[in-house]
């Protein structure tokens, strides 16, 4: 049986040229809102890819946000836009919601107006929804297609040496421009070292997971398990399923190893342990 490999010369596709702005019109209705107010609502919003971005933000036609409410600011120290050539605080209700405004200095996009959302930990937009339906995060890529498939397969996970986890009824997902994550029952994963932490994620595929941290001995490796206790109903068979980082675990599939994959989240893990 060949070795499962992941390619490293080889880089995943990825819809955004590299070191380019992408945009797109989208036909999706959609709306934010803080407290009982809309801010923005628009049939024609623009999707756009900022350079080297996996993650796409919404811009919206000026008359679809509510600019009354806007008062120009000074750029924010965080950084987390490119091309941006104007910032705006938003107030509402005697409170100022700090740089939560902007408009890209980009062709074709003069007229329309982000908000800031992917990654903001300061108070802004508190619910988002596309349609009907509301969606968490960031907005969910038109590109990005998750399937999870139960499986057959012989999964055994090891860190650091002594295995964790040993499966053969898997749940094996697949997220676009992603590796692919098996998913174990937890009846056969084995818990003597994982530790539950207070670290909480949202996913807009997949919906809100919880983590736990390795600890044996002298090794640590913090956030390295998650499992989502109630998944979107897209997903429903990984529901408490755990899964594993294989870019920092070592993953055997039907006996033979799996390479451990280069992804997003590579740098993050990396900066992580040596802390």
């Amino acid at each position: 049986m060949s070795q499962i490999l992941t390619p490293t010369a080889l880089t995943r596709r990825h819809p955004v040229p590299p070191g380019e702005f992408t945009y797109e019109p989208s036909e999706r209705r959609v709306r934010g809102t803080i407290g009982e107010h809309t801010v923005v609502e628009s049939a024609s919003p623009v999707l756009v890819w900022e350079p080297d971005q996996a993650v796409p933000g919404y811009v919206y036609p000026r008359a679809d946000v509510h600019t009354e409410l806007l008062t120009p600011t000074e750029a924010p120290a965080h950084g987390r836009h490119a091309g941006v050539r104007a910032w705006y605080d938003l107030e509402l209700d005697g409170v100022t919601y700090p740089a939560l405004a902007f408009e890209y200095g980009v062709a074709g996009l003069e007229d329309y107006v982000g908000i800031d959302w992917f990654r903001r930990t300061e108070p802004g937009v508190e619910h988002w929804y596309e349609e009907a339906e509301e969606v968490f995060r960031h907005p969910r890529d038109p590109y990005k297609r998750i399937d999870s498939l139960q499986s057959n397969r012989h999964v055994e996970v090891f860190i650091g040496g002594v295995k964790v986890a040993d499966t053969r009824v898997p749940v094996l997902l697949f997220e676009t421009r992603l590796p692919a994550r098996y998913y174990i029952r937890q009846a056969d994963v084995d818990f003597t070292h994982l530790r539950e932490t207070t670290l909480s994620t949202t996913c807009p595929y997949k919906g809100d997971a919880r983590y736990w941290t390795y600890e044996n001995g002298d090794l640590v490796e913090e956030n390295v398990v998650w499992s989502y206790p109630t998944p979107l109903a897209s997903v429903a068979n990984i529901t408490d399923y755990v899964s594993f980082y294989n870019e920092i675990v070592d993953i055997v599939v039907d006996g033979e190893p799996v390479n451990r994959p280069e992804s997003e989240f590579s740098a993050a893990l990396a900066a992580a342990r040596e802390r």
